[in-house]
């Protein structure tokens, strides 16, 4: 590829970044962990989820992964701990399958394995919730927000082991205040969201210059993260080599990759 086709390549790729990035909603993991690496719209969110107005987020991160050295590692959407240590990993999911119940086990476990050291003692476990924003009722009880916890079955009291999994129902957009926030997150304005510290977060990566700067580099290392991706799973098909897969016109121009 010469430099004048290189050229008309990155111009057209970003043509199609800056449509993209219009379309983009808080429903979109990607642009979502970037609105809410934002400490304050972290807060706001977990706040009215759990309505609890005096939670106040000590530090957040969007991307997190977790390493498993025996199984699958995992990234997380955002992951936040709030003053009282108590952990968050806040999850989009669009798809059903992706927030089905043992993945919501699976996410909780690796956090728990991943914030302990040796000797550490049980009861030092920091309280947990995993929470999944699902684009539809995944549930199907057309509920708004579903809390699930261990109980002792015989008795019905709490088990009391403090790993929380709960499930937003986007699809319900009613006049309260989760309701209000599931309207946000399916919005692509930032004009006709009902809240002002998310509007003024998306306005920014959508209207901003810098904004827009950080979310093209954004889908341009979505782009290369997807490249190895496909070229490790070529690999391990055991049907190409290396070699073969550098030679493919889809990574020989982006060959830094390989």
């Amino acid at each position: 590829m010469n430099n004048t086709e290189e050229t008309l390549d990155f111009e057209q790729k970003h043509k199609e970044d800056l449509q993209r990035l219009r379309g983009f909603r808080l429903l979109d993991d990607d642009f979502m962990s970037k609105v809410f690496e934002d400490k304050a719209c972290a807060e706001f969110l977990l706040q009215i989820i759990l309505q609890r107005h005096d939670l106040k987020v000590q530090s957040v991160q969007g991307q997190y992964d977790i390493k498993n050295l025996q199984g699958r590692s995992i990234r997380l959407d955002i992951l936040a701990v709030d003053s009282n240590n108590r952990i968050y990993n806040i999850e989009i999911q669009r798809s059903d399958r992706g927030a089905d119940a043992k993945r919501a086990r699976y996410n909780s476990s690796l956090i728990d394995a991943n914030i302990t050291e040796a000797g550490d003692k049980y009861d030092a476990l920091s309280e947990t919730y995993v929470i999944f924003i699902t684009e539809n009722d995944i549930l199907k009880s057309g509920l708004p927000i579903y809390h699930v916890d261990r109980i002792i079955q015989e008795t019905g009291e709490p088990f009391g082991a403090e790993a929380h999994i709960i499930y937003v129902n986007s699809q319900i957009k009613d006049e309260t205040e989760l309701g209000k926030l599931m309207h946000d997150f399916s919005c692509t304005d930032p004009k006709d969201m009902y809240y002002k510290i998310l509007a003024d977060r998306v306005r920014y990566f959508k209207e901003d210059e810098e904004g827009v700067l950080t979310m093209c580099r954004e889908m341009e290392n979505m782009r290369k993260t997807e490249r190895i991706e496909i070229a490790k799973r070529m690999l391990a098909s055991g049907k190409l080599t290396y070699e073969d897969i550098g030679r493919c016109e889809f990574f020989s121009v982006n060959s830094d990759l390989l």
